[in-house]
């Protein structure tokens, strides 16, 4: 398969290094399109030959064309290109927002699969959610669903509303994660511990109740009834989570990552 990478920021980097790492792309046959030159020395040596700093006729020669810019980017971008592609090829956009009908629309192709992936990508233990348009064959789909599955493990949901959504879970979530565990830190420091050793406990936290949960039959609630003692430690600080409803914060901060993955696409 000949793939287009349109886009070689981090997550173009990402994917553009796993479909060559896992063999799913040869070097010959894979191209990226980045304006900025600077980004010239990462690109080459994840391993990439061709790198154009502009669209052009060598656009029609490839199977799949990923489009891994910024939302905002969008509008300009298809004004360049759609002189170039055909219905023929197959468009997977990773652009938070930016609806299969819009990108169909712009570039004036039928074929679209919109994907939503998240950083963890980088190293192949990323999460991603994707749907297609029905111009898109069977064999198509699974194709670049083989793809996705080099970065981490994937998801396809029907209802394309559900992109904005796991925007604002999976795509964001790392953010949400990093957040909790830099206040975590701080706390451990706070009340003593090294940087050092507040990462640590930080760290190791988090990765080892991840790992027994996916193994575990519990559920949440009970995995955390059975850490909370009755009049201990972590029930008081669950009780000051309850004070504080950071539960319903969570969800606000969701919901208003989804309204924003809404605004990208109406905007745009």
């Amino acid at each position: 398969m000949k793939i287009l990478i349109i886009g070689g920021g981090n997550m173009g980097q990402s994917f553009a290094k796993s479909f060559l790492h896992n063999h799913i792309a040869d070097a010959s046959n894979f191209s990226v399109i980045e304006k900025d030159i600077s980004k010239t020395p990462e690109l080459e040596a994840i391993g990439i030959l061709n790198i154009h700093q502009s669209s052009g006729k060598f656009i029609e020669k490839f199977d799949l064309v990923v489009l891994a810019v910024k939302p905002q980017a969008f509008p300009a971008l298809s004004k360049e290109m759609k002189d170039f592609i055909s219905d023929e090829q197959v468009v997977l956009s990773i652009m938070a927002g930016i609806s299969i009908a819009n990108i169909q629309n712009s570039l004036e192709i039928t074929k679209v699969i919109r994907a939503m992936p998240n950083m963890a990508a980088q190293i192949g233990e990323g999460m991603t959610v994707f749907t297609s348009s029905e111009e898109v064959t069977r064999i198509e789909l699974v194709t670049v669903q083989n793809l996705l599955e080099s970065t981490g493990k994937n998801l396809y949901v029907a209802d394309e509303e559900l992109l904005n959504v796991s925007t604002a879970i999976s795509g964001s979530g790392p953010a949400y994660v990093l957040y909790f565990m830099k206040a975590m830190m701080e706390s451990a420091e706070e009340l003593g511990f090294t940087m050092q050793q507040a990462e640590m406990l930080t760290y190791q936290t988090f990765k080892g109740i991840v790992e027994f949960f996916q193994i575990s039959k519990d559920s949440c609630s009970d995995m955390i009834q059975k850490v909370a003692s009755k009049g201990g430690t972590t029930e008081a600080a669950l009780q000051m989570f309850e004070k504080e409803a950071v539960s319903k914060a969570i969800n606000k901060a969701i919901k208003a990552a989804n309204q924003r993955a809404i605004e990208l696409g109406e905007n745009n």
